[in-house]
């Protein structure tokens, strides 16, 4: 069976060895499955060995007979059915389903199996809609046909903020905890483990640069504060408007020109890169940059800068105490960008450089603990 014409496997990798009977503890295998507003993301582990990847690429044509996320169920559905079967993967063979985590209400970081109760706030969108909602809802399903777990890891809803960081200054705008945790995540325990420490050992600033930028203070394994990326506060971003001066943003609310949708679009979606350039690529604007655009050379510095103001700001939370600043996401790939963060921060502590993301390695691994009984899995209850 060939796929359709917009699926995009990005590597495929040898046939999994096949476990002879003398085998006595095969190791499991995982389906990893990272829905994205553009592109689906599947990656096939045996045990920590990833020897299938693919990334089912979804165009906004495909997607605009959708009206609300959950409508691409059954679209994404049979994409990954096809992807298991062009890899001859039989869905029988896997052990468990581990899907990106959604919105749902403020959890502890973990590993949680797919339960009715999120199954409920995933689908209707209680806590908001994004695509991410849909890595629960498909590993469960999947996971269902396989008679196997489904889990999800490190939702972007992880909340393990000292209360004295939730106070905004206003009463009922309380600061919310919404950010890149799974990678975030991943890459603190990956420095860690680089410095002989334990995570919960050691404080760390993180700073995931990407389509949003997250800034977050580890402190012994807890991210005890963090910007709220995914409605733009923080540094402004490729898509995010970062954030505001506070009056003149009440002013353009009142002013009569937008309703409330667009200037929540504004914040996030139409703001950063994509309100200063048109576009949202930070490829093109250090092509821009390189070819000599002094607009472009002031934006990408003014991110850099933004960037730099966020990680020192929790020098202050840490009192100082700052075992390294870990830089990661698409944009620390930018050896130029990483090193205009790098000269402003560096006096708080040495700087690690994790470019790109492992959000795949860190779901199958965060499942495989689970399974070899290494981990705990939580149970999500529902929000009373």
């Amino acid at each position: 069976m060939t796929m359709p014409a917009h699926h995009k496997a990005s590597r495929s990798m040898p046939e999994p060895p096949q476990p002879s009977e003398a085998s006595v503890c095969p190791e499991p295998l995982i389906l990893a499955v990272n829905p994205g507003s553009t592109s689906t993301k599947l990656s096939v582990f045996d045990g920590e060995r990833e020897y299938i990847q693919g990334n089912v690429v979804h165009s906004a044509e495909n997607l605009k007979p959708f009206r609300r996320i959950t409508d691409q169920i059954e679209f994404r559905m049979n994409l990954i059915h096809h992807f298991l079967q062009d890899n001859r993967v039989d869905i029988r063979t896997l052990k468990a389903v581990v899907g990106r985590g959604g919105l749902l209400k403020p959890i502890r970081s973990g590993v949680y199996r797919v339960n009715a109760a999120m199954l409920e706030d995933l689908r209707s969108g209680r806590f908001g809609e994004h695509a991410s909602n849909l890595g629960g809802i498909l590993a469960h399903g999947l996971a269902g046909e396989a008679g196997c777990p489904a889990y999800i890891v490190d939702p972007v809803v992880v909340d393990e903020m000292d209360d004295v960081a939730r106070l905004s200054g206003m009463p009922g705008l309380e600061r919310k905890s919404i950010f890149h945790a799974l990678n975030q995540k991943s890459v603190a325990r990956a420095v860690a483990r680089k410095i002989g420490k334990s995570y919960t050992d050691c404080n760390f600033i993180v700073a995931h640069m990407g389509g949003g930028i997250s800034v977050g203070a580890h402190c012994r394994g807890c991210v005890v504060d963090v910007n709220n990326a995914l409605d733009g506060d923080g540094p402004f971003a490729p898509e995010r408007a970062g954030g505001l001066p506070a009056g003149q943003l009440a002013e353009l609310c009142f002013n009569g020109q937008y309703s409330l949708a667009e200037i929540k679009r504004k914040l996030a979606g139409e703001g950063g890169l994509v309100a200063y350039r048109g576009s949202n690529s930070f490829t093109d604007l250090k092509k821009a940059v390189l070819a000599g655009d002094a607009q472009a050379r002031l934006v990408y510095e003014a991110m850099a800068y933004q960037v730099s103001k966020e990680i020192a700001m929790h020098g202050a939370t840490l009192k100082g105490a700052v075992d390294r600043i870990i830089l990661t996401g698409g944009l620390a790939c930018d050896e130029t960008f990483v090193g205009m963060i790098r000269e402003r921060v560096r006096h708080l502590a040495a700087v690690e450089v994790i470019p790109g993301e492992r959000e795949m390695a860190s779901l199958a691994q965060a499942a495989l603990a689970v399974l070899r009984k290494i981990e705990p899995e939580g149970e999500y209850c529902a929000c009373n």
